[in-house]
């Protein structure tokens, strides 16, 4: 499409409702100015002072300026009558010929433009010229080559350069829109959508992109649902390996080639050692505890861990620690009626801790250099472990990312140490609003806040999904820098995005409910404006998709299934048969 338009598609009419804002009109008969269509008028440079040497640069600054607007909506100028439009037998066109009525007036359309600005390639951003066109300006419809250039920051395959998908209002693929992965990880990412709208795949998509040779992330996904899994086909796609150092006769030695990789651990594998529980963490799994009780289990906690100083401890070691105090206490105070509290306390232990030992180990847990690894994509499946482990799983996990990158980066450890953590990482986390809820608190709150505030500072990037954005603490996904926001229908959710999302203008926001599957608005520090995407297809497989239910309804009567059945049923029959106590 570039140099495809080359003459005006319309003359400009006047400003708008405001300074940012105007109006022109256009017959559009090949019915290219869509609601989201961008479009240009040239902007003339003001003539330079004489000077006797110019600089290289100076011959660019005497051009005409590409002032890029985005089409908000359009406006008929002129509509048949109403008695044109009475018989619905006989045609608007066939009555305005009869009549002599003007036909080429109904086909004029007044449009609105939003002005964006001209692109500063030396700033990296637009720049609004603080002026509306003069009337009579020739407005032209921005072909693709301008727009690849200017939308997006990085150019699609450079290094640190992440293709989601392709401009809606473009053919597939024509104009590419692509995220910066600097700013990505260094300013986190917020995908939000409705159920079944596409948000998963989205977000695999992004992971596909992390992965890829040009990139080689080290990624962590929280998947409370399973939706993941397929990504381990990534080590099956040559999209994410790099051939390099091919041997021949000077260089017979094969340079190690990159290939991404990825795993998923399941929940059984999912392991928390108790000793990187914080006391906050045990009275979150705990409830329902006396005051006393509380105080027992911060007395018994202390204890502990001066004891074994940072060592590992089991639940039996905290059920001694807390008998001891409770001992103690007794003896101090000559009343026993600590007793009972001691024994329902350590009960509480026993039963949500020491038994819950597929979740919480007294000497084992996942190492950081395990699951994070630069070119790894690590995915802890946890749909079979209660909500609240998952929310002290994700506190934990955040809790030691953040030291080992804090501690890494001001050298506060050495390679060897299990908090070492040299290179960044981006940690996206599925069902955000069970981990930092808009009401009520959860323990994994207050340490996503604050990961999400300061871990950028060590490079620990965080992407949120959420289908409930009305649910999700405001806070959190405001500081979620890039957004993707597709269909939302609810309004209480519509409004929450509006209030929480910076930098999407109104006009894209009230697309929301109207947005298709796989379709998303782009928007935030990662991508140079906001644009309405179409999401580009999956490389590896999906894993999230809905079932069918009436294909597998019908299937349990097809031949072949009843046959299986009949087959299954049949030895559990003669098992069953009745035995005849009667002689014949």
């Amino acid at each position: 499409m570039a140099g495809e338009y080359t003459h005006p598609v319309g003359i400009t009419k006047g400003p708008g409702e405001t300074i940012h804002e105007y109006t022109f009109i256009s017959r559009d008969e090949q019915r290219l100015l869509k609601n989201g269509e961008y479009v240009y008028y040239e902007l003339e440079a003001p003539t330079p002072s004489p000077s006797p040497v110019r600089g290289r640069g100076e011959a660019d600054e005497t051009r005409p300026k590409r002032v890029l607007g985005r089409i908000q909506h359009r406006v008929p100028v002129q509509l048949y009558p109403d008695t044109f439009l009475s018989e619905p037998e006989v045609a608007p066109s066939q009555v305005a010929a009869l009549v002599g009525y003007d036909q080429r007036a109904s086909d004029l359309f007044e449009l609105h433009v939003a002005i964006m600005g001209y692109y500063d390639s030396a700033l990296g951003t637009f720049v609004n010229p603080w002026i509306p066109p003069s009337s009579g300006t020739p407005i032209y419809l921005a072909d693709d080559a301008l727009l690849a250039g200017v939308l997006s920051r990085k150019q699609s395959g450079a290094n640190g350069s992440a293709t989601i998908g392709s401009l809606l209002t473009r053919g597939e693929g024509h104009v590419p829109v692509v995220l910066d992965v600097k700013e990505l990880v260094s300013t986190h990412l917020a995908i939000i959508a409705s159920t079944g709208a596409g948000k998963s795949y989205l977000a695999s998509v992004v992971i596909e992109e992390l992965m890829r040779p040009t990139n080689r992330a080290a990624v962590l996904i929280i998947d409370p649902h399973g939706e993941y899994s397929t990504l381990q086909e990534i080590a099956n796609h040559r999209e994410f390996e790099e051939q390099s150092g091919a041997a021949d006769g000077h260089s017979p030695r094969r340079r190690q080639r990159y290939q991404a990789r990825a795993r998923v651990y399941l929940h059984d594998q999912v392991k928390v050692r108790l000793n990187t529980l914080s006391l906050a963490d045990l009275r979150y799994l705990l409830p329902g505890m006396t005051d006393k009780q509380h105080h027992y289990l911060g007395q018994a906690y202390d204890k502990l861990t001066k004891e074994k100083k940072g060592g590992v401890w089991s639940a039996e070691e905290l059920k001694k620690a807390v008998i001891e105090v409770g001992q103690y206490k007794n003896d101090e105070s000559g009343d026993d009626s600590g007793n009972s509290t001691v024994a329902a306390l350590s009960w509480k232990i026993e039963e949500r801790l020491g038994r819950n030992n597929f979740v919480f180990d007294e000497s084992t847990h996942l190492g950081l250099r395990e699951i994070l690894q630069p070119g790894k994509c690590t995915v802890l499946q946890v749909d079979e472990v209660d909500e609240r482990d998952q929310q002290v799983i994700v506190a934990t996990l955040l809790r030691r990312i953040y030291r080992a990158r804090m501690e890494t980066e001001r050298h506060k450890v050495q390679d060897g140490d299990e908090k070492y953590l040299p290179y960044p990482v981006f940690i996206l986390i599925e069902e955000a609003h069970h981990f930092a809820p808009h009401d009520g608190d959860s323990i994994s709150k207050g340490i996503l806040k604050q990961a999400l505030a300061e871990g950028r500072k060590f490079g620990m990037g965080i992407g949120l999904i959420s289908q409930r954005p009305g649910k999700l603490d405001a806070d959190v996904l405001s500081q979620c820098l890039t957004q993707c926001i597709m269909r939302i229908v609810n309004e209480v959710d519509q409004k929450s995005v509006a209030t929480a999302v910076e930098g999407v203008g109104r006009d894209l926001l009230d697309n929301l409910p109207a947005l298709s599957k796989g379709q998303a608005i782009v928007a935030g520090s990662a991508i140079n404006t906001p644009v309405i995407c179409r999401v580009r297809q999956r490389i590896t497989p999906h894993g999230g998709e809905s079932k069918d239910a009436p294909a597998e309804w019908l299937g349990y009567y097809g031949d072949e299934a009843q046959e299986t059945r009949a087959r299954d049923a049949a030895p559990l029959q003669r098992d069953n048969a009745p035995i005849s106590i009667f002689k014949h």
